[in-house]
C-alpha cells in the first residue's frame, strides 16, 4: 500500500472520534495509524520536533486531529491547557503539513456560534463564541485558515455519540439503571451526531479532495431531553425523563442554546445527505445496548 491511503489519527486510541476515523478509514482500505498522549506528549515544549519525527518515519497521506480539550466548564478556570490543545495544535499541524505537502483534517465545534439564530448555522456564518472552550476552538479555527493550506478540512460537528468511550448517551443510559427517572434539560437544541457516520462523511470529503469549512452532522435536530427521551425508548428502559430548563442546572460556561449546523457544503461536495439522527441512534443503541432477552 503507498502512503495514498495511509492516514495518521491523533487520539485515534482511545478518543470517541478518534477511534471511529481509525474504524472507518480501515474498513475503507486505508491504513491508520494511531497517536496519543503515550507516543507523543503534545504539552511539551518538543512536541512539535516529536510529531515531526513521526510524520517523517509514518510518512501518512493524511494527518486527523480528532484531539481536543473538550471539557466545556473546566476550560472557564484552565485557560491556558484549553487553548494549547484547541488553538496551539492545530497551528503545529498545520505548520507541519505546510512543510510536507501531506493533507489535515481538523474538527472544530458548534460552540463557535451564539445560539442567538433560530436556523441552522451555515459555515457563512458568523461565528461568535460565547465561552473559552468556543473560543480556544474557532482560535483553532483560525490558526488554519490564516496558513492558506491547499489540504486542509475544517470540520465542525456537534453532541457526540458513538462507540468506544463514555458519552451524553451512554451515561443517560448507565444512569436510568440506578434512577428511576432523570432530568434533562430542553432549552438547549443542536444536532445529535453519530461518530461513526460523523468518519464516514469526513472519508467522503477526502476523497472528493474537499477544503476549508465544513458542518458536519446527522440531520435533525434535538434538546438534551429529546436525545434522551429517545435514547431510553430505543434501549427499552422504564425511567422517566423530565424536560427542565437550563437555569435548573447553573454551569460554568455559556453555552448557545441553539446551534443547530446546517450541511449544505457537504451535500454539495459529496452528494450525501446525512442520515437522521434517530436512525443513527438506533444503531448506535442496538449494538451497544441491546436489550435484554
Amino acid at each position: 500500500m503507498n502512503n495514498a491511503q495511509k492516514a495518521l489519527v491523533l487520539g485515534g486510541a482511545t478518543g470517541l472520534l478518534g477511534q471511529a476515523m481509525v474504524t472507518i478509514l480501515r474498513e475503507s482500505g486505508w491504513a491508520a495509524d494511531t497517536v496519543g498522549g503515550a507516543d507523543v506528549d503534545l504539552r511539551a515544549p518538543d512536541a512539535a520536533d516529536a510529531l515531526s519525527l513521526l510524520v517523517d518515519k509514518l510518512e501518512p497521506s493524511v494527518i486527523v486531529n480528532a484531539i481536543a480539550y473538550t471539557q466545556v466548564d473546566a476550560a472557564e478556570e484552565d485557560v491556558e491547557t484549553a487553548f494549547l490543545l484547541n488553538r496551539s495544535l492545530p497551528a503545529m499541524l498545520g505548520r507541519l503539513v505546510k512543510t510536507r505537502g501531506c493533507g489535515l483534517v481538523h474538527f472544530s465545534t458548534d460552540f463557535v456560534f451564539n445560539g442567538k439564530k433560530n436556523q441552522p448555522y451555515t459555515s457563512d456564518d458568523v461565528p461568535d463564541p460565547l465561552c473559552v472552550y468556543g473560543k480556544s476552538k474557532l482560535a483553532g479555527e483560525d490558526a488554519l485558515l490564516s496558513l492558506d493550506l491547499p489540504r486542509c478540512l475544517i470540520i465542525r460537528t456537534a453532541w457526540l455519540f458513538g462507540p468506544g468511550k463514555k458519552n451524553f448517551v451512554s451515561t443517560i443510559l448507565q444512569l436510568c439503571k440506578q434512577k428511576k427517572s432523570l432530568q434533562v434539560v430542553h432549552d438547549h437544541i443542536g444536532s445529535p451526531t453519530y461518530t461513526l457516520d460523523l468518519a464516514q462523511y469526513t472519508l467522503k470529503l477526502l476523497e472528493a479532495e474537499g477544503s476549508g469549512l465544513f458542518h458536519v452532522v446527522n440531520s435533525g435536530m434535538a434538546s438534551w431531553c429529546e436525545l434522551a427521551s429517545e435514547a431510553t425508548r430505543l434501549a427499552q428502559t422504564e425511567c422517566l425523563i423530565t424536560p427542565v430548563p437550563s437555569s435548573a442546572y447553573p454551569q460554568k460556561a455559556t453555552r448557545p442554546a441553539y446551534s443547530v449546523l446546517d450541511c449544505e457544503a457537504l451535500s454539495r461536495l459529496t452528494g450525501i445527505v446525512p442520515r437522521p439522527w434517530p436512525r443513527a441512534l438506533r444503531e448506535y443503541i442496538l449494538k451497544a445496548f441491546p436489550p435484554a432477552e
